[in-house]
């Protein structure tokens, strides 16, 4: 089992930037890929950006590209989400999530991964 938690999220003015982290109970194997989502409620759950924890390797929903950056920190067992000049549409619950494996083409499907944080607002206004 692994816990993921949240943190960071807040209300910033547009434009403005957000550091959002999610630590892990643990690093293993079933923490291979670690991900961002966010989610509006009766909407669905969309994926922001991932890492491959293992290579380092990182992938983006192509509209957020050079607004949101991912990282890590393997030595705590956190993972980042840098988001940078905030549009009242990136408002929503942002939620980290890990599994085992994922592809570069595949990273974005929310079904993949076994574990979620309980999630952190991010509201931006206009």
């Amino acid at each position: 089992q692994v816990q993921l938690v949240e943190s960071g999220g807040g209300s910033v003015q547009t434009g403005g930037s957000l550091v959002l982290s999610c630590t892990a109970s643990r690093y293993a194997s079933s923490t291979g890929c670690m991900a961002w989502f966010r989610q509006n409620p009766g909407k669905e759950r969309e994926g922001v950006a991932v890492i491959f924890t293992s290579a380092g390797s990182t992938y983006y929903a192509d509209s957020l590209k050079g607004r949101f950056t991912i990282s890590q920190d393997k030595a705590n067992k956190k993972v980042f989400l840098q988001m940078n000049s905030l549009k009242p549409e990136d408002t929503a619950m942002y939620y980290c999530a890990a599994t085992t494996f994922c592809s570069s083409g595949g990273w974005q499907v929310s079904q993949l991964y076994n574990y979620w944080g309980q999630g952190t607002q991010v509201t931006v206004s206009s």
